[in-house]
């Protein structure tokens, strides 16, 4: 075993992510199987195609249809993933969506939705993870995807719903972390910037060009840049890392 093995290698461990079909979590979730964890797959239309790409690299892993808004269906999800793998060791709560919508355009069915599915639907999948883990007597992370959405105020698109909803993820991150620490659970979430992905492709080009400039970096991020901050945190060599909020933005947040 290589030294880097050694330190943050995900042997045994089961891994969960959330809104693993395509973009960040398809990415995610091919890079903690290649550290060695056994993949589980959650979205509401399957993700047929990331276990293939798991499964072409040797890796193990399945995928669970789930509505990570609706507690009974993930509850059955958390149920057939111990029925199968045992064990759940590692959470990344990546599951969301965003509107872009000033606040008097945007509807409350719209405002309802984004904070249904970013916020309650994360803290839905981390309690009933909470809930395993604590009951099974494993020490797990949990990662819950927030942004420098939080922290910041984007422009010059109006997104008061997504960023209420991914500041809501890094305090609920704090709480559900000092909770939980007695257990030897860790929660943490990670704040990307602006990530290019098969979503961002339909992002209207004046946006991406009013972007570039306020961007230390002076371009958009890969899903792959993110997935070392994950795999750390899902470590056990972070171990001593908990209720924090690790920003991967390119450095836009602090201009």
């Amino acid at each position: 075993m290589s030294y880097i093995d050694e330190l943050f290698g995900l042997k045994n461990k089961v891994a969960l992510v959330t809104g693993g079909g395509r973009g960040i979590g398809q990415t995610v979730a091919v890079a903690l199987a290649k550290a060695g964890a056994e993949l589980v797959i959650i979205s509401r239309s399957g993700a047929d195609e990331t276990v293939k790409l798991i499964e072409k690299e040797g890796g193990k892993a399945y995928s669970l249809i789930a509505d990570v808004t609706k507690e009974a269906s993930v509850d059955t999800a958390m149920a057939e993933i111990l029925k199968r793998s045992g064990r759940l060791d590692v959470v990344f709560n990546n599951a969301g969506v965003c509107i872009h919508k000033g606040t008097l355009e945007a509807s409350i069915e719209e405002w309802r939705e984004v904070i249904d599915i970013n916020l309650t639907g994360e803290y839905i999948v981390a309690r009933a993870a909470g809930r395993l883990m604590i009951e099974h007597k494993i020490k797990g992370s949990i990662i819950n995807m927030a942004s420098m959405s939080g922290s910041i105020v984007n422009i010059p698109q109006w997104q008061a719903s997504y960023n209420a909803s991914k500041a809501g993820v890094i305090h609920m991150t704090r709480s559900l972390a000092i909770e939980w620490a007695e257990y030897g659970i860790r929660v943490n979430s990670l704040s990307p910037g602006y990530i290019g992905t098969p979503m961002s492709v339909d992002t209207p080009k004046e946006l991406k060009d009013a972007w570039m400039p306020l961007i230390p970096a002076h371009r958009m991020g890969k899903p792959e840049e993110l997935a070392g901050a994950v795999i750390y945190l899902a470590s056990e060599h972070s171990g001593y890392t908990n209720g924090s909020d690790l920003i991967v933005d390119g450095g836009y947040v602090c201009v």
